[in-house]
């Protein structure tokens, strides 16, 4: 009974916890139907929370001409999938070689990966700027996703998973004459699919939502990603908010639909690897 009573209201507390992460959520939906008179008056109570006559058709067409969010949407599609596939591949393989083969400076190069996780991206940030602007890369696409293909994070995670792999798997594939190519790919890869999908999860929540780097690559209207286009939707006089929440709700959707349709892996492979080691 008391194992029933504390599981009830576990669950009682994770729904509250969830109902208030999704106030901002459902406040910006109907806000992006609502009329732009209405959207800031309704914010001191709740009537935020309640529709009015429909006003969406027009807020989203306005968010996807005036705001250019199909400019947007593009540069930020090619930047996102750009680095989680690379990255997928580089740092899996970068993983899986710290997991298991032995090389001179193994040690150190695995410390020298776990020291780079926890310096923050801002420290790094001019140097690189100024690095891209030595080459002339800045106000370019390829600037915004090539320096963040390879990530320590996602390589100790990778680490991490491969680390807690049973040996006896690869070697009876190599006694089949297996090689280390089909070893990864036969064998490894697929147990891997949990961590693979935290990976590219994590990964693709983090370039769709970058905001400091492209504000400071970016210059012209052609290579900026939904969050900067955003920003100078709202600097657009006058501002329409019921258009502005049309725009957000269109940069948030991309992000529910890929953590609805991998969520299992993710909470998988984050209890089975992310976190161990």
């Amino acid at each position: 009974m008391t194992k029933d009573r504390s599981s009830i209201a576990a669950y009682v507390v994770m729904t509250l916890l969830a109902l208030f992460f999704l106030f901002p959520i459902a406040i910006m939906v109907i806000g992006s139907l609502k009329a732009d008179t209405v959207v800031i008056s309704d914010q001191t109570s709740l009537a935020a929370f309640r529709p009015t006559p429909f006003e969406g058709v027009d807020n989203y067409q306005a968010a996807a001409k005036t705001g250019r969010y199909l400019t947007s949407l593009k540069v930020s599609l090619m930047v996102s999938t750009v680095i989680v596939l690379g990255g997928l591949v580089v740092n899996s393989l970068c993983g899986y070689a710290l997991a298991r083969l032995k090389f001179r400076g193994q040690k150190m190069l695995l410390g020298l990966v776990v020291a780079l996780v926890i310096i923050p991206f801002e420290a790094l940030a001019v140097p690189l700027l100024l690095m891209m602007s030595e080459i002339e890369w800045t106000n370019t696409i390829r600037a915004q996703f090539l320096p963040f293909i390879a990530q320590p994070l996602y390589i100790f995670l990778f680490y991490s998973f491969f680390k807690g792999l049973p040996r006896e798997l690869e070697e009876a594939a190599t006694i089949d004459g297996a090689g280390p190519y089909r070893i990864f790919w036969s064998v490894v890869f697929p147990l891997a699919r949990p961590a693979y999908a935290s990976a590219a999860i994590l990964s693709f929540l983090y370039s769709w939502g970058q905001f400091m780097w492209p504000a400071m690559i970016t210059r012209t209207e052609d290579v900026r990603p939904l969050p900067i286009g955003l920003t100078f939707f709202r600097g657009t006089p006058p501002v329409q908010w019921a258009d502005l929440m049309a725009f957000a709700t269109l940069m948030v959707l991309p992000v529910v639909i890929v953590f609805v349709i991998f969520q299992r892996h993710f909470v998988q492979g984050v209890a089975s690897a992310g976190l161990k080691g």
